[in-house]
């Protein structure tokens, strides 16, 4: 029988930022390019611009298809994710861990990514999961807040206590669930801070998950 869920964060906690920003700062900007007729500086710098002017507040700003629309690129969002697919990168204990732990844990995935861009991006390591969920997709949120770990939990079926959460942002993958019960560590691979549900990487799981 296993020991609970054990939920991940995505970018930053299993997953680096090299395939987020080779698609925002590489791949849509030589769409843009190409379509409007600016050098790639020129336009890697104005939808640069455009990000920032969104903001991260907005769910929008998670959404790939939208980002299309908004420039008028068509709707070759899939194409393009799949074409910087070769640039998705995991930190290089992350495989392990999932391994080591899906036997022991039911494994779930929490991301504030919109669906479309997170299923290319675990596609190597959609194996060890059961469930995944995005903030975005399927709650309409971008933020993970306590009330929002509170709807996790009873997609899941589950009490809060049953779960465990793992990620890198200290108010949305620690404070937060913490704040609605659940058990979290916060991944600080910079290493500054410290405290018994701190990480720096993923392989210290060993020792605090008993």
């Amino acid at each position: 029988m296993k020991r609970g869920i054990l939920s991940f964060d995505l970018t930053g906690t299993l997953a680096t930022f090299k395939f987020c920003d080779a698609v925002y700062f590489e791949g849509l900007p030589q769409l843009y390019a190409a379509r409007y007729g600016v050098s790639f500086e020129e336009a890697r710098d104005y939808l640069k611009s455009q990000y920032d002017t969104l903001g991260e507040e907005i769910p929008e700003w998670y959404d790939i298809r939208y980002w299309f629309h908004r420039f008028g690129l068509g709707d070759g969002w899939t194409e393009l994710l799949r074409a910087y697919a070769s640039h998705i990168e995991y930190y290089p204990e992350a495989p392990e861990i999932l391994e080591r732990y899906s036997g022991e844990y039911e494994l779930v995935l929490i991301t504030n990514a919109a669906r479309e861009f997170m299923e290319v991006e675990i596609e190597p390591i959609r194996e060890y999961f059961t469930r995944t969920i995005s903030c975005v997709s399927d709650f309409g949120e971008v933020k993970k807040t306590p009330d929002f770990y509170g709807k996790v939990c009873r997609s899941l079926g589950r009490r809060p206590e049953e779960i465990t959460h793992v990620g890198d942002h200290w108010q949305f993958d620690f404070v937060a669930p913490r704040g609605h019960g659940l058990r979290a560590f916060y991944l600080d691979r910079t290493g500054r801070r410290e405290g018994e549900h701190i990480l720096h990487n993923l392989t210290e799981l060993r020792d605090r998950l008993i």
